[in-house]
């Protein structure tokens, strides 16, 4: 699974990102615009939500639970800092998407009494999309967390998160997560949507 996060840049619109996204295949969308007035991120989430609706592709908005419901998106993801998961499930309803934010055991079994779906486990590296960055995994980090939350029955898909590359992909699926969430390296790929393309095209070659 890939996940395909939004951030600034100055070669594309954040409606230009998603599209090439989706057209190279990617059908899971987190629009993800940190410290932008809710005005702004409404906006472009109205642009997306057609292209989002179009190729069929799961849309969630970083931190915005009212906007999600407002809009009726997917779906939401929540930072350790934002809204608890049981107070956006109350507000969003047993249909929506809920992710967490996760980087370490404590924070991944937290989740086993909450009504979450997925954890965005991070960060791989250093990234400058994060501005206060918890501490770096690499895959050793993975490794371990995978095992020891899985024997803590922390059954969620785990997402991996964090200034991942397509060189990346071999040594994290090797590690047991389930998927992973990309921004900069496609954003800033010569050719977006082909990079897309490949990442996928890898991704299902570890399922086989």
């Amino acid at each position: 699974m890939l996940q395909f996060i939004t951030h600034p840049s100055e070669r594309f619109s954040i409606p230009e990102e998603v599209q090439m996204a989706i057209e190279g295949g990617c059908r899971w969308i987190q629009l993800r615009m940190k410290d932008t007035p809710v005005e702004e991120i409404r906006a472009v989430a109205t642009e997306i939500i057609p292209l989002c609706q179009e190729s069929e592709a799961f849309l969630v908005i970083d931190d915005h639970v009212e906007l999600t419901a407002e809009l009726k998106v997917h779906g939401v993801h929540l930072g350790k800092h934002d809204m608890a998961p049981r107070e956006a499930r109350e507000i969003l309803g047993p249909g929506a998407i809920i992710g967490v934010t996760a980087n370490t055991l404590e924070d991944m079994t937290r989740t086993l009494g909450e009504d979450v779906d997925y954890i965005g486990l991070g960060p791989f590296r250093y990234t400058t999309t994060k501005a206060n960055l918890s501490p770096v995994l690499g895959y050793e980090g993975y490794q371990k967390l995978v095992i020891e939350a899985r024997a803590k029955g922390v059954e969620l898909p785990i997402v991996a998160i964090g200034g991942i590359t397509i060189e990346d992909l071999p040594g994290l699926m090797a590690t047991g997560v389930n998927g992973v969430a990309m921004s900069g390296a496609i954003i800033n790929a010569d050719d977006p949507v082909d990079y897309t393309r490949r990442v996928i095209e890898r991704l299902e070659e570890h399922r086989k």
